[in-house]
Order: C-alpha cells, then sequence, then structure tokens
C-alpha cells in the first residue's frame, strides 16, 4: 500500500507536467498572436485616405504571414495530447477568434464576400470537424466575423474622408446582410450573443453614413443599384 507521501508526490508530478505543458503551450500561443498582429498592422493601411492602394498586393503580402500562421498551428497541435483539445482550448480561443476576422477581412477585401468557416479553417491551418481532431469550432468563426463588422463599419467612415463614396454603401449592404444571417441562429453562447448585440452598432454606423452621403448628393442612383 502506498504511503502519503508517496501518493501526494505522485499528485505532485502530475501538477509539474500539467505546468510545463501549459507553459509550453502559451509560449506558442504567445507566438501565433505576436504574427496576428503583424497582420493586423499590415492591413491597417486600409484605413489610410491614400489613393491607388494596391489591395491585391496587400493582401499577397499578408498571405505569406497566414502561411506562418499555419505552421504555429500545427506546432500547437503536436503539442496538445491526444483527445484533450477541449481541455486546453481556452488558451488559444481567442487568438483563433482574431485569425478568422484577419482572414475574413482578406476575402472581403479581394472579393467582398463572406469567408465560409471552411475556407477560414484552411486559411490558418485548421480542421472544421471535431473528430478530426485540432479544429475551429464554430463558436470562433461567429466571434471572428463579428469582429470583422466593427472594422468594415470603421472602414465604411474612413472611406469617405478617401472620397471613395461608394464603398461605404457596398459595406452597408455586406453587413446588413450579415445581421440578417446571425438573426437566422439561436444563440445559445452568453458571449457570442453579447458580441452579435454589438452588431446592430455597426448597421446603425454605416446606415447614417449612406444616409449622410445620399442626402449631400454624394452618391447617385445608378451606384445604389436604384
Amino acid at each position: 500500500m502506498s504511503s502519503t507521501a508517496e501518493i501526494f508526490n505522485d499528485f505532485q508530478t502530475y501538477l509539474n507536467t500539467e505546468h510545463d505543458l501549459r507553459e509550453e503551450i502559451r509560449t506558442v500561443v504567445r507566438d501565433l498572436e505576436q504574427t496576428a498582429r503583424e497582420i493586423q498592422t499590415a492591413l491597417q493601411v486600409i484605413h489610410q485616405p491614400s489613393q491607388g492602394l494596391n489591395i491585391c498586393g496587400l493582401c499577397d503580402n499578408v498571405g505569406l504571414l497566414f502561411k506562418k500562421i499555419q505552421e504555429q498551428y500545427a506546432f500547437l497541435a503536436s503539442k496538445v495530447p491526444e483527445n484533450q483539445y477541449y481541455r486546453f482550448n481556452d488558451h488559444w480561443k481567442f487568438v483563433t477568434q482574431r485569425c478568422v476576422y484577419l482572414s475574413a477581412l482578406v476575402v472581403y477585401l479581394k472579393e467582398e464576400r463572406l469567408i465560409s468557416r471552411e475556407e477560414a479553417a484552411d486559411q490558418i491551418g485548421l480542421k472544421v470537424k471535431r473528430e478530426d481532431g485540432f479544429h475551429m469550432d464554430l463558436d470562433d468563426y461567429l466571434m471572428g466575423i463579428l469582429s470583422l463588422s466593427n472594422e468594415l463599419s470603421r472602414l465604411a467612415v474612413n472611406a469617405v474622408t478617401a472620397g471613395d463614396y461608394s464603398r461605404p454603401l457596398r459595406i452597408s449592404h455586406f453587413i446588413g446582410e450579415l445581421d440578417s444571417g446571425f438573426r437566422l441562429l439561436n444563440l445559445k453562447n452568453d458571449a457570442l450573443r453579447k458580441r452579435f448585440d454589438g452588431l446592430k452598432y455597426d448597421v446603425k454606423k454605416c446606415e447614417e453614413v449612406v444616409y449622410d452621403l445620399t442626402i449631400r448628393g454624394l452618391v447617385n442612383r445608378e451606384v445604389k443599384g436604384e
């Protein structure tokens, strides 16, 4: 029979191993967060009132950083024991949401459409189905998309400063469709539902920009699709 000391020594060994593993995971996540910040910084140029901004070139450049994101997620996946994804995922879920948002922003800038969950997962090197292992939760995808709406509402305002009067109308239409889509969902996640509540402010901000442009005569019926 094991003594009390032996039992607690085993506990301490387990705790030490757990601590070391979590520290390894945190280190990889910090690297992921740094790469995500680099992508975010590179994309902030879209808010500057510069003429002739090469959107495609900008998106291609950050594509190299997304390759780095994929490598970092692969390394992170190698650190997480099999079937223990949800035991540790609090460490990386927020950076995953941010990476989804950045992926969605790149796709919108290039094609003015919503990125699919499958595309977002592929862009950052994750699976979609939980049975496939290290994957992207649906909640993380949805949170990332909601962050996109906030960034685009900001872009709508800055586009006016840059003299681009048609972009706010297209953004307003896109965010309106996004709002309609989310209203089809019966959201159970409190954090997700709270973040969705903020979408209405993005919709309102864009509508106000469009209204202001319209009454000032800065958009015509052809641009508005009337």
